[in-house]
């Protein structure tokens, strides 16, 4: 009876270990990359350059307005870091377990990513609305500001002027380019790290560095025109009549598409890449990391 409790404890926290390592990771990545994230929405929401976005928002606002919204992008990581990046390791490991321990195709860990994608967006879907809104309330008129303090406040006061549901709002484009991102970081992450450790001979540490730089691009690639318009979708009100500028996602894009062009969905791509590839370089380096700790002590 004394033996069962540690093997019990032991299943437990290898069940919870990818869960509670992802969402670590993902929000020491957060805590460096925050100041790049809001640039990024700011040049979304049409304020300029990321010069003029950077002088602007420096001369204005303060340094502190480069970390507002952090408690949101914080709880984001903690619900959406944590269920994607446990689910597509669980998931993975299972999907190896099945085809008898070789390394999965790459079409495969495409769809295990699209899976854990959306599983993290849904979760983090009410942590994701609140960041965008506390992002872009310093760019509204003094009467339409919401002025949130903290995520908690916003996730509070979208549920109580908008009701529970409206913490979902913008839900749909957020699962598609959480979809997305995920496809493209997960998927070229794991086939990155076989291709230089086992084809090329990379170290550890070239490895992981190259793999994160791999996974980073095409994670930023393949989700930005989603990217841009959940942020459209999510930051709009409703005008003197009670009407909003899109009727969804679908009507954004069509929208969009016929006033600025395809490339329109790639608005402040050089920044978003900058934002998004970091932030996926050091989750991974982190997790790394994190794994490697765990390991040296034994759990």
């Amino acid at each position: 009876m004394g033996e069962a409790k540690p093997k019990s404890q032991s299943g437990v926290w290898n069940t919870v270990k990818p869960f509670v390592n992802g969402g670590a990771s993902g929000m020491l990545a957060t805590c460096v990359i925050q100041p790049i994230d809001m640039i990024k929405v700011r040049i979304q929401l049409g304020q300029g350059s990321a010069v003029q976005v950077t002088k602007n928002m420096l001369s204005q606002e303060g340094f502190g307005a480069f970390y507002k919204g952090l408690s949101a992008g914080l709880l984001r990581q903690a619900t959406y870091t944590t269920a994607r990046l446990g689910s597509f390791r669980v998931l993975t490991n299972k999907a190896i377990d099945a085809n008898g321990g070789k390394p999965l195709p790459l079409l495969q860990k495409a769809a295990i990513g699209l899976t854990a994608g959306a599983i993290g967006a849904c979760v983090g879907s009410p942590a994701d609305l609140a960041l965008i809104r506390m992002q872009a309330d310093a760019t509204l008129p003094l009467a339409q500001r919401r002025n949130y303090t903290n995520a908690f406040h916003a996730l509070y006061r979208i549920t109580a002027d908008e009701g529970v549901l409206a913490l979902w709002k913008g839900a749909g484009p957020t699962v598609v380019r959480a979809m997305a991102l995920n496809m493209g970081m997960l998927a070229s992450y794991d086939q990155s790290v076989e291709f230089f450790r086992d084809s090329l001979g990379f170290g550890e540490v070239s490895t992981v560095v190259g793999a994160s730089a791999v996974s980073g691009f095409f994670a930023s690639a393949c989700s930005l025109p989603f990217d841009y318009v959940k942020t459209q979708i999510q930051k709009m009100q409703p005008d003197a009549d009670g009407k909003y500028a899109y009727t969804g996602s679908l009507d954004c894009a069509l929208k969009t598409l016929k006033s600025g062009g395809p490339f329109k969905f790639y608005t402040g791509f050089p920044v978003y890449c900058v934002r998004i590839a970091p932030h996926v370089m050091m989750t991974w380096i982190f997790l790394n990391q994190i794994q490697k700790v765990e390991k040296k002590i034994g759990i």
